[in-house]
């Protein structure tokens, strides 16, 4: 399919391949190279449309925008040209950012201006709203911490977005990463911020001062602001705010109850007065995440990561994939000498890899190939390798030979957790049966079961001297047990809990399908903080690093 990029064709579908419009006899390639092949939307200044790039072999899908006003006449032509200029300069500035969509082309044809950027395939918030529903509290929290960042770099290079709404983010499908799209009406300030200028914005979500013509970096906050109190209530504007009482009345349509701290940092995005708002996102991202506590006097203690605000945008780089699985891989673990890992899949296969060369050394294939191989841990010493799978056996190998070693056959359910102590004696396994069963590998005998636990054991840990294990579970608590005695502590969790680890000084953190990571007070059994992350559904990790 062809789309001809005419405004005044009346057919302007054509068939695949064709060079010239069969109605109206335009050109159908922009630069020779790009073709269009539907529209995605229109606005005051242009339309946008999605179109393959002919040029690759592999027929990239890109966007390209065609600007010209709706509305003729001199003044509008003169804007359109500007917003033009000024959007390609933008893209072109920002679209190396990794949330920014790539600026690829630009173009002059047919007296029409047009630009060619990345294609983000994805649905925007405002379709996933529609499709899925009112967000939740961790939803909104991703929404902040994804985009916050970006905003803030656009502020710090005198860029004010002016448009920020649900249908200007767009969620990426490969990976759910957000993206900022449509600079078109972004203002470069080269002069006075706040200075009187074009009236522009989504009326839904622009801030009370640039609907006056003084748009500021807080009109930014606002908006972004306002775009989340869509997404958690699903109502518009004029009924989030009361007339009758001169305030904000958004908690009264939540569909999920948020916590006091989101619904201030909200409430302040939404201040009507500018010097009542947030200044910037680094404000925000403060308010998000505050100072971490850390002790500095004493020598090897857990130190957590400062703010996001204070961290550099780290652009991440695939150094190797490794490639081998027939299915999906479930677990991976590193062995102590940083030169080789284990990766465990649905496949029933258990790879090691040469991390150096990116190549496979063996396979372990003593699991069904029908049940997956939900764990895989390396002894401290790095010789042997344990496993736990969907068959609900344990398996200890000699890696380094290909050979098993043992099997521990004791849970009635899947295994989805293992861990060995430091001193490499003794084995923790957590399983669907919503038990633990402690191990000694020495005498590869079972030393006893550990209950407690109203669902499935999604993950344990052993503290550093080996007298008390840590579990987590879907039943929303993290345990502290005493396996020696048989005492046994709590922590009560906000969901699910998906994975805990442990410091060598012993400080716990767990993860949980909330999207909250959680340090945890282990003498008051308080976490004594807890830090929401932009990551899908639920929180992963296998350990904690020591900083000295």
């Amino acid at each position: 399919m062809s789309y001809c990029l005419n405004p005044d064709c009346q057919r302007p579908q054509n068939p695949a391949g064709t060079k010239f419009c069969q109605n109206c006899g335009v050109r159908l390639l922009l630069g020779d190279r790009y073709r269009a092949i539907k529209p995605l939307g229109q606005g005051g200044f242009g339309k946008t449309f999605l179109a393959v790039d002919e040029h690759k072999p592999s027929r990239r899908y890109c966007v390209i925008k065609q600007f010209f006003p709706q509305v003729q006449g001199t003044k509008n032509s003169e804007k359109a040209a500007e917003l033009f200029r000024q959007e390609a300069v933008l893209l072109e500035q920002m679209g190396k950012h990794p949330q920014i969509p790539e600026l690829l082309a630009t173009f002059t044809q047919d007296r029409r201006q047009y630009l060619v950027q990345d294609f983000i395939n994805g649905q925007n918030l405002a379709q996933e709203l529609a499709a899925e529903g009112a967000f939740d509290e961790g939803q909104i929290w991703q929404v902040l911490h994804d985009l916050l960042p970006v905003l803030q770099l656009l502020h710090d290079n005198q860029i004010i977005h002016r448009d920020i709404k649900p249908e200007n983010i767009i969620r990426r499908s490969s990976d759910r990463q957000l993206f900022l799209v449509d600079f078109g009406i972004s203002k470069i300030l080269t002069d006075i911020v706040g200075e009187t200028g074009t009236k522009i914005g989504s009326p839904d979500y622009v801030a009370p001062e640039q609907a006056m013509g003084k748009a500021t970096f807080a009109s930014d906050i606002f908006s972004l602001g306002l775009t989340c109190i869509h997404l958690l209530t699903k109502a518009k504007r004029f009924q989030l705010y009361s007339l009758n009482e001169d305030k904000w009345v958004w908690q009264n349509y939540l569909n999920n109850p948020i916590s006091d701290k989101l619904t201030k940092v909200l409430s302040k995005m939404l201040e009507r007065g500018i010097k009542r708002r947030y200044q910037s996102a680094n404000e925000v991202l403060n308010d998000l995440n505050p100072q971490t506590i850390q002790e500095t006097t004493k020598p090897g203690v857990l130190v957590l990561p400062p703010p996001i605000s204070n961290l550099p945008k780290q652009v991440w780089q695939c150094v190797h994939t490794l490639n081998g699985h027939l299915a999906a891989v479930r677990s991976v673990a590193v062995c102590p000498d940083n030169q080789t890992v284990a990766s465990g899949s649905e496949d029933g296969s258990v790879k090691l890899w040469d991390l150096n060369t990116a190549k496979e050394i063996l396979t372990l294939s003593e699991h069904p190939r029908q049940k997956w191989v939900s764990t895989v841990v390396f002894s401290p010493d790095g010789q042997t390798l344990a496993s736990g799978s969907g068959d609900k056996i344990i398996k200890l190998w000699d890696w380094q030979q290909g050979q098993k070693i043992d099997s521990f056959l004791g849970h009635s359910q899947a295994v989805l957790t293992v861990a060995i102590s430091p001193d490499g004696q003794t084995l923790a396994s957590g399983s669907s049966d919503k038990t633990i069963i402690m191990w000694n590998l020495i005498t590869r005998q079972k030393i006893k079961t550990l209950l407690g636990h109203s669902k499935s054991v999604t993950s344990v840990a052993i503290t550093p001297e080996g007298q008390f294990i840590a579990s987590g579970s879907y039943d929303k608590t993290v345990k502290i047990w005493n396996w020696i005695s048989g005492e046994i502590c709590q922590f009560s969790d906000s969901a699910g809990v998906k994975s805990i680890a442990i410091s060598p000084n012993g400080q716990l953190v767990s993860g949980n399908h909330n999207c909250e990571i959680k340090l945890w007070n282990l003498h008051t059994l308080q976490p004594i903080q807890t830090f929401f992350l932009g990551i899908q559904q639920e929180v992963f990790f296998c350990r904690v690093e020591l900083v000295h």
